[in-house]
C-alpha cells in the first residue's frame, strides 16, 4: 500500500544547513581537482627541463613511470603514455600563472581532449576559455571538437547590424553566424512546426548550443498590438547582455523582408515586455540557409539590433573546415608580411 501521508515541511534553518553541506562538497572536489592539475603540470615541467637539458632521454620516462609502480602500491594515472602527457601539458602552457587563474578550473580529461584535438595555440586557448565559461561536460566538449567551432568562429564570424554592435559591444562573442542542432534528427525537407516541436522537446540542447547564459522564457510567446494578437517563435533571456533575445524561425533561405516582422517584434518587446533594468531586445532570424551578401545589405541600414543566422541538421564536414582555416592564416600571414615589408624605414 502506497503511503499517501504528507511530509512535514523543513523546520527552519535544516535548508540552509544542506547547502553549507553542498558548498563545502563542491569546495573540496575542486581542492582535489586543483591539487592534481597542479602536480600533472610539476611532474611534467621536471620531465621537460630534463629531457630539454640531456640529462634525461625519452627511455628514462619508461624507468620513472616502473618506478612508480613498484614504490607507490596501487597509484592510477602515471604510466608512461600519461607521463608523456603530462609534460605535453607542461609545453603548452609553460606560463606558471595561466595554472592558478584558469587551467585548474577543469578536470584533467577536459585538458586531455583540448591538447589531443587542437591544432594551433589560439585554438587550444579558445576550447580552454570557452569549456571554464560554459562548463561543458567532456562529453560537451567533444561535440564541440566534432562541430569544428573553432574553425567556424574564425572563418564565418556572425552577422550583425551597427544597432546590435553598439548597443550591445559583447554580441560578437555571445552569438553565433551558423547553429548546429543535430541532435534534433531533422530529415533534409522538414517543416518549421518540426523545427519548432524538436527545439522545444530538445530545449536542455539547444539551450547548451546557444550558451550558457541563455533562459528560456516561452514558445510562441504572444505580443498583442492594436487589438492584434501576435505570437513569435521562441522568447530567451540572456543574463549577460541583460537582454530580452527574439528568435523567429524560417525553414527555408533568409529573405530581407524577414526582418520587417523581426522588427515589430523587438519593438513590441521592448514597450511592453522589457523590465526597465533591461537593455533592448535582441532579434536572432534562424533560417535554413542564407547569402551572406544579402545579409550584408538587408542589416546595414536596419534599425533595430538583430543578427542573420543559420542552422544545420548535421554536423560539418570538419577536413573540408581545417582546410579553409588553414588557408586563411596563409593569406593573413602573407598579408601581414606584405603590410610589414611596405612600411617606410
Amino acid at each position: 500500500m502506497t503511503d499517501k501521508r504528507i511530509s512535514a515541511p523543513p523546520e527552519p534553518g535544516f535548508t540552509d544547513i544542506a547547502q553549507l553541506i553542498s558548498a563545502a562538497r563542491q569546495r573540496a572536489v575542486q581542492a582535489v581537482n586543483t591539487t592534481l592539475i597542479e602536480l600533472h603540470w610539476q611532474i611534467g615541467q621536471r620531465i621537460s627541463q630534463k629531457i630539454a637539458a640531456a640529462e634525461w632521454g625519452d627511455g628514462v620516462v619508461d624507468q620513472l613511470a616502473r618506478y612508480l609502480a613498484q614504490t607507490q602500491p596501487g597509484l592510477r594515472g602515471f604510466t608512461r603514455r600519461n607521463l608523456f602527457r603530462m609534460r605535453q601539458f607542461y609545453e603548452a602552457y609553460a606560463d606558471p600563472e595561466i595554472v592558478s587563474a584558469v587551467l585548474t578550473q577543469l578536470p584533467w580529461t577536459h585538458h586531455l581532449i583540448i591538447l589531443n584535438q587542437s591544432k594551433r595555440p589560439e585554438e587550444r586557448e579558445f576550447y580552454l576559455r570557452l569549456a571554464v565559461q560554459e562548463r561543458w561536460s567532456s562529453r560537451q566538449l567533444e561535440r564541440q571538437f566534432k562541430a569544428a567551432l573553432f574553425e567556424r568562429a574564425v572563418l564565418s564570424p556572425p552577422k550583425v547590424s551597427a544597432l546590435l554592435t553598439q548597443t550591445h559591444p559583447d554580441a560578437a562573442t555571445v552569438f553565433k553566424d551558423s547553429y548546429l542542432l543535430e541532435f534534433l534528427g531533422l530529415p533534409q525537407n522538414h517543416a518549421e512546426v518540426d523545427l519548432h516541436r524538436g527545439l522545444l522537446l530538445q530545449l536542455k540542447d539547444f539551450l547548451i548550443e546557444l550558451g550558457r547564459d541563455f533562459c528560456f522564457v516561452g514558445s510562441e510567446y504572444p505580443v498583442q498590438v492594436g487589438g492584434r494578437d501576435f505570437a513569435l517563435d521562441l522568447l530567451f533571456f540572456h543574463r549577460g547582455l541583460n537582454s530580452l533575445v527574439a528568435i523567429e524561425l524560417k525553414v527555408g533561405r533568409f529573405e530581407p523582408e524577414y526582418l520587417g516582422k523581426l522588427n515589430f517584434y523587438l519593438e513590441a518587446l521592448d514597450r511592453d515586455v522589457k523590465k526597465p533594468h533591461e537593455h533592448p531586445a535582441i532579434g536572432v532570424l534562424l533560417c535554413a540557409s542564407k547569402d551572406d551578401e544579402v545579409v550584408e545589405y538587408a542589416l546595414s541600414r536596419s534599425t533595430a539590433p538583430a543578427l542573420v543566422a543559420d542552422y544545420q541538421t548535421q554536423l560539418p564536414d570538419k577536413a573540408l573546415l581545417r582546410a579553409k582555416l588553414h588557408e586563411f592564416y596563409l593569406l593573413h600571414s602573407q598579408a601581414l608580411n606584405e603590410s610589414t615589408d611596405n612600411k617606410p624605414l
